[in-house]
């Protein structure tokens, strides 16, 4: 069972796992308008958040494995143990690679690299999630497994900060903002290709009592995102380098997202999970991805969406850089 099941990341794995025939329940709450509920899918309507609700939706059921993509804080997984102790042989909490130590004192990452992000709030939430699970499961053996994301995206996430915002920039030819002097390294990994790692976790027993990030072993600079990302846009983008440290004075919350995680040079080593899931391989480019994205947006005028706020603060930002660095 996936609690949702219709994410960035979950939409590909209920998908896939529907694919190798996992019968699959999603716990939803039915709202979800950009990705449609997967078809094949058992679909119990309930909100995860209110308990009495959650235990009406589940009824008897019990599972092989329960997911839960939207858990983001220690009180989220008091409320998980509490329901499916006993209900589950395994469970499975979706943590986030920006969990490990920030910035990192040595690449390629591990799982056995340190959990430690004093910058951003979200990531030290997603540890403290993580240590009440290993307190679960070796005081009262609970079958848990932590997966780690790295920056995981599908045709409607641009890497980018502001989304479709940055293509409309690169179109009309305005300059787009790379942090700091974008040769920083980072890895981006294709839904489809995360999912073929995560469902071979599904009921694995190599899993029970483990963490491991999935991600492809393609490493790209910044610069190179975005000329990627350009290239299927038929433009020739302006970059302008910002120190992360001045956008974060301009916009706190794109600063934490950078300070906590973006800035600093991410490569991952995949050895755990190929050997848990030997057929595991990521074989999705980003250069094709950024092709998929480009065209999931040229298809509908409606996903066009300029945030008009983020924009001005972009054009802000240049300035100001501008003004101090001609």
């Amino acid at each position: 069972m996936f609690i949702g099941g219709t994410g960035t990341i979950s939409s590909a794995c209920s998908q896939l796992a529907l694919e190798r025939g996992i019968d699959l329940y999603l716990l939803n709450r039915g709202q979800t308008t950009k990705r449609p509920l997967p078809v094949g899918a058992h679909v119990l309507q309930g909100d995860i958040r209110d308990a009495a609700a959650a235990r009406h939706a589940l009824g008897e059921h019990t599972f092989d494995a329960v997911v839960d993509w939207i858990a983001f804080t220690p009180e989220h997984i008091e409320a998980d143990l509490a329901l499916f102790r006993g209900r589950t042989e395994q469970y499975i909490f979706i943590s986030s690679a920006s969990a490990y130590q920030t910035p990192p004192r040595s690449l390629p990452v591990t799982e056995s690299t340190p959990l430690y992000n004093p910058y951003w709030g979200y990531s030290q939430a997603k540890i403290a999630c993580e240590e009440r699970l290993l307190r679960a499961y070796r005081e009262e053996h609970f079958p848990m497994t932590v997966v780690r994301p790295s920056h995981t995206y599908d045709a409607s996430l641009v890497p980018l900060r502001g989304g479709y915002t940055v293509i409309d920039r690169m179109r009309r030819g305005k300059p787009i903002i790379v942090h700091g002097d974008g040769t920083s390294l980072w890895t981006l990994t294709h839904h489809r290709d995360f999912a073929k790692g995560f469902v071979g976790l599904l009921g694995n027993p190599r899993a029970i009592g483990e963490a491991f990030h999935i991600t492809s072993d393609e490493v790209l600079t910044w610069n190179a995102i975005a000329a990627q990302l350009a290239r299927a846009a038929n433009v020739t983008p302006q970059i302008v380098h910002i120190p992360s440290d001045l956008i974060a004075a301009f916009d706190a919350d794109w600063g934490a997202g950078l300070l906590g995680d973006k800035a600093h040079s991410m490569i991952f080593d995949n050895t755990k999970i190929k050997r848990a899931v030997p057929d595991y391989v990521a074989t999705i480019p980003f250069a094709r991805g950024a092709e998929e994205i480009v065209a999931w947006y040229d298809a509908d005028p409606a996903r066009q969406v300029v945030n008009e706020a983020l924009d001005q603060v972009m054009d802000r930002l240049v300035a100001a850089y501008a003004a101090v660095w001609p």
